[in-house]
């Protein structure tokens, strides 16, 4: 028993690395599964871990702004969507990631993934779009994690910069690797400097209010 207490000590006094940290997927299990740790975020990417605790008032206002414009959007053109919040993604023995927004989109919602475990990518498509809220992890998320989102294979991988209302959005290419977009595809032609005024108005208003802007923008 006093084995098991001193071995989830240590399994908690690694939860908050300062960056990446090496570990072998039997281990980042684990850490990730210890029943402490049960609110953090984790990610695993060529034999390293990175994890996150929690999130302040900024990051989760940003976030809820964000699907509320694309729900919006979405409800306006007509396109098909299903949307997750924190939905952890899997390729067993090799990488793991929980966005803090994802969405299958068109026809692809058909075959969206739909059970209470973390979702096998050996069984289950990649999401449409990822999106990382950047409020103290910004570097992380335009560095590692785009590049575990690209051999993850999504459509697109958008990062929102919350200090600055800023939107840095990627498309990952067939052949790996990754280019800076300003419009979304997968979303039939969205400008994502329009998402940036609306984020930049929801310093000033409620999330009424810039939805019904939004709205009006969208036409």
């Amino acid at each position: 028993m006093v084995a098991i207490v001193e071995k989830e000590k240590t399994l908690n006094q690694n939860i908050i690395p300062n960056g990446w940290i090496t570990a072998s997927w039997e281990d980042f299990l684990e850490i990730s599964q210890a029943k402490s740790n049960d609110k953090a975020k984790f990610y695993y990417f060529q034999g390293s871990y990175y994890s996150e605790m929690g999130v302040g008032a900024d990051h989760a206002f940003v976030n809820t702004v964000i699907i509320i414009l694309i729900s919006l959007y979405c409800m306006k053109r007509n396109i098909l969507a299903k949307g997750y919040t924190n939905c952890s993604y899997r390729k067993v023995g090799i990488r793991e990631c929980q966005p803090d927004i994802s969405y299958y989109l068109g026809d692809r919602t058909q075959n969206a993934p739909q059970s209470s475990t973390i979702v096998d990518l050996d069984e289950s498509l990649p999401p449409d779009i990822v999106i990382e809220i950047a409020d103290t992890s910004l570097g992380y998320d335009l560095g590692a994690k785009r590049l575990l989102y690209e051999e993850v294979r999504v459509g697109e991988y958008w990062v929102i910069d919350v200090q600055n209302m800023k939107i840095t959005a990627f498309r990952i290419l067939q052949s790996l690797g990754s280019e800076w977009i300003t419009e979304s595809s997968v979303l039939g032609g969205l400008r994502l400097s329009l998402l940036e005024k609306a984020l930049q108005r929801s310093r000033e208003m409620d999330n009424s209010q810039v939805g019904s802007w939004f709205m009006e923008q969208v036409g």
